[in-house]
């Protein structure tokens, strides 16, 4: 289910993507193949201010809809893309059920649903441990997860100051279905499935970048099934 956009909203999204390739350089891995139709959940890493209009543009015209903090409606120019780009508020300083809701809400209606399991931006694109909110999506709809990393934007400010162009991967890595064990997911298993998830992440990117999950395993997991070709 592709987008349904104003005229207005798609001029603004393929600008903001055209001011991205002059700013930086940026190599695609795999990432045509993300199916278009939702759904279905991206987990992504969180290092700056770039993450949503890399990510957003390049998904594009895809449904896609993400959890976004609140304080993003505080700023008038933010605010604006963060409705056109189908923002979910999230009040990060207590259990926003309200949130939840819409993002269900969301994946019902075929969107795919962006998110940061760590939360909170890391600023120089080192790992840090993720959050098990979203372990709660996959496994109550049962829709595949698609891993996408992106690195390299860490370095944009000192870049730009330097009237230099920052050299930005964007790498898709092979989707997943979350498996729970038999019985009560409590927290602890919730833990170490966001674990797996971004140990998978890890092993996505360059050592440099793998921060908390350094020692990733990148291969056998417990709970993250990995269909082959050969699955229906």
């Amino acid at each position: 289910m592709k987008v349904n956009m104003s005229l207005w909203g798609h001029l603004v999204t393929r600008s903001i993507r055209g001011i991205l390739y002059l700013l930086c350089r940026i190599r695609l891995e795999e990432l045509d193949t993300l199916p278009q139709d939702g759904p279905y959940i991206v987990v992504a890493n969180h290092i700056n201010f770039l993450d949503v209009p890399l990510l957003f543009t390049h998904l594009y015209p895809r449904q896609t809809s993400s959890l976004v903090k609140t304080e993003t409606w505080d700023n008038f120019f933010l605010a604006g893309l963060a409705d056109l780009w189908s923002g979910i508020p999230l009040d990060r300083n207590s259990t926003d059920f309200n949130a939840l809701r819409s993002a269900e809400a969301r994946l019902k209606e075929g969107h795919i649903l962006m998110i940061a399991p760590e939360g909170t931006r890391s600023g120089d694109g080192r790992l840090q441990r993720g959050n098990p909110g979203v372990v709660l999506f996959a496994i109550r709809h049962r829709v595949p997860v698609y891993p996408v990393v992106h690195y390299g934007e860490e370095s944009f400010r000192s870049n730009i100051k330097r009237l230099k162009r920052t050299a930005v991967t964007l790498r898709a890595g092979k989707p997943f279905q979350v498996i729970p064990p038999g019985g009560r997911v409590n927290g602890e298993i919730r833990q170490e499935i966001v674990d797996e998830m971004m140990d998978y992440i890890a092993s996505l990117m360059p050592p440099a970048y793998r921060g908390h999950y350094e020692e990733c395993r990148g291969g056998e997991y417990k709970y993250l099934h990995f269909p082959d070709e050969t699955d229906e």
